[in-house]
Parts: structure tokens; C-alpha cells; sequence
């Protein structure tokens, strides 16, 4: 059975269905503005991208979907919501250049990566365009060949 793959010591969660679902044509970092339960249960590994996706409203970009479990122990004040949306931070010509691109260009804004750097969460932002399905068997099909090379060769 195969080992599940580790994660660099920086990385709190990572969104693998997005490079299956997507052409990631380019990326971004983003800071997201954060409570302090949630940045105890990202310290714990209790974050999840697997269906998040960056939104936008009036102007400024949102993660919207992103579940961050609370901890038991985190806080007894302040009610916890794991799906609440997250405000992105970003420069504001970075932001009027994405939305210029989802709007006009027909671009999606997809979570690619959760991080830690410099002891504050970063969220990689992938400037997006969404993949047919010929293009996704096209990708399980190099993936599966991949594997018998590495097979092939790992044996001979």
C-alpha cells in the first residue's frame, strides 16, 4: 500500500482536486485576515480546501468554503462558525487584475495552497481555467504511466 505523501513542515492544507480540476495558469499569495481560534486550529491541522473557492464581493476577494475545525479548548466566549468567509489581503492592483480576469477573461480563482510564513497564514491563489473532460482523463492517463515507468524502472 502506498505511503500518503507528507506535507512540508509549512504547509497547513493543500487543495490536490484543484490542479485535477483546473489549468493553473498563474499564482498568488494572498494573507487572510483571521481569528484567533482559527489560527489555533490551523496550528493543530484541522483546515480543509477541499471545496473552497475564492469569491468576490464588492470589490475584494473572499475564501468562502474553506472548513477550519474549532478546538474544543480554543474559546468559550466566542462562537466558533468552521465555514464562515475569510477576507483575502492583497495588494490592490493584484485584486483589480483578478477581477478584471474572472469577469472579462472567464478565469476562476481557485485555493491552491494553505501556508505559514513568517508565522502568518498565506493562501496560494491560482488564477484558473476550468479543465473539459477529455482534459481529465487525458491527466489520470499520464499519471497512471508515470506510475508504471517509476514501476518499471524501480524494478529493473
Amino acid at each position: 500500500m502506498a505511503k500518503p505523501k507528507k506535507l512540508p513542515s509549512n504547509t497547513i492544507a493543500s487543495n490536490k482536486k484543484a490542479r485535477f480540476d483546473f489549468f493553473i495558469e498563474e499564482d498568488f499569495e494572498a494573507g487572510i485576515a483571521l481569528e484567533g481560534w482559527e489560527v489555533k486550529s490551523m496550528r493543530a491541522g484541522r483546515a480543509h480546501l477541499k471545496e473552497a473557492y475564492v469569491g468576490i464581493k464588492n470589490g475584494e476577494l473572499y475564501l468562502l468554503g474553506a472548513h477550519l475545525t474549532p478546538l474544543v479548548s480554543a474559546s468559550t466566549h466566542v462562537t466558533a462558525n468552521p465555514i464562515r468567509e475569510r477576507k483575502l489581503l492583497m495588494k490592490g492592483y493584484e485584486i483589480s487584475r483578478l477581477i478584471g480576469q474572472v469577469e472579462r477573461a472567464g478565469y476562476t480563482l481557485a485555493p491552491l495552497e494553505l501556508y505559514w510564513k513568517r508565522g502568518r497564514a498565506k493562501l496560494k491563489v491560482g488564477l484558473a481555467k476550468g479543465k473539459k473532460q477529455h482534459d481529465k482523463r487525458a491527466s489520470i492517463k499520464d499519471r497512471d504511466w508515470k506510475r508504471e515507468q517509476r514501476r518499471v524502472l524501480k524494478s529493473g
